[in-house]
């Protein structure tokens, strides 16, 4: 059965992977850029299955125009991907005040905007999937990357609680979490002026391998495939799918962590309550 796809972050990636294999199989798109000439070689060839809409995702009125644009065009949209975004290499303290606005702007601002706006249209037509790609870096965390982080932590606790709002609409959503993937990603990467204070510190470590001796295992074709198999498949659509052997590992490691942190914290976190007694006298 043919589907109408709305996706974010089309110009290269995972975004135009997903373009391509969605018309190759007969599906429509709707594809969102801040230029309306991307894709101009897949609009030549699909030009009654693909059209680009202009969106700007720090322009919180461009995405909204776009979304309204995108759904006017189309009777239905199916399932929406917000996929655009950047990562910026850098300890916290060497980002400067742009270089913050500019990336909470995109990745999180840019992405909450999205969903607001489409929110609406997907109750109205009785319902629809949002599958937000964030990163495995929405459960764990690299020195370097603290702001990037910090728009993928942001994203994933918005989605859950949004999530729990729109069920009764029968809105779905999952986030996906890739690990580092062979993509344009690591090279478009923004990067903050180092401090010389940070040579031989974790963060330089970090810096160091995203020149060339980090391996990157991850497929973007296997990635945008599983994607595309979440789309298709039954619901209810599990919250998170995970990407990748290193995410797999590395998130792993990190939720047992935590578990084992709360666990020790146990008797603590109890203490802090009133009893039972004190709030029967309150």
């Amino acid at each position: 059965m043919e589907k109408t796809w709305l996706i974010t972050g089309v110009s290269s990636g995972l975004g135009r992977l997903l373009v391509e294999k969605a018309l190759f199989r007969g599906d429509r798109v709707v594809g969102a850029s801040r230029s309306e000439g991307t894709l101009a070689d897949l609009q030549s060839r699909y030009p009654q299955r693909l059209s680009i809409v202009a969106m700007d995702l720090k322009d919180q009125r461009s995405v909204r125009a776009g979304v309204d644009r995108a759904f006017a065009a189309s009777p239905r949209i199916d399932i929406v991907v917000s996929n655009a975004g950047y990562g910026l290499l850098g300890a916290a303290e060497e980002a400067s005040d742009a270089q913050v606005r500019d990336i909470i702007a995109t990745n999180l601002i840019g992405a909450i905007t999205l969903m607001q706006a489409t929110l609406p249209h997907l109750r109205n037509q009785g319902g629809g999937r949002i599958l937000q790609v964030s990163s495995e870096g929405g459960q764990i965390a690299y020195p370097a990357f603290s702001l990037y982080h910090a728009t993928k932590w942001g994203i994933e606790g918005f989605v859950e609680s949004v999530a729990q709002e729109t069920a009764p609409f029968g809105i779905e959503f999952s986030l996906i979490e890739p690990g580092p993937a062979r993509t344009a990603f690591g090279g478009n990467l923004a990067q903050a002026e180092p401090l010389a204070v940070y040579e031989g510190t974790p963060a330089d470590g970090i810096r160091q391998a995203a020149r060339g001796s980090w391996v990157i295992k991850g497929d973007p074709d296997r990635m945008t495939d599983a994607m595309i198999r979440l789309a298709d498949q039954e619901g209810p659509l599990p919250k998170r799918l995970v990407l990748g052997a290193d995410a797999y590992a590395g998130i792993r490691k990190a939720l047992l962590c935590r578990i084992e942190e709360l666990d020790r914290q146990k008797d603590v976190a109890i203490a802090a309550d009133f009893t039972e007694e004190e709030l029967a006298r309150l």
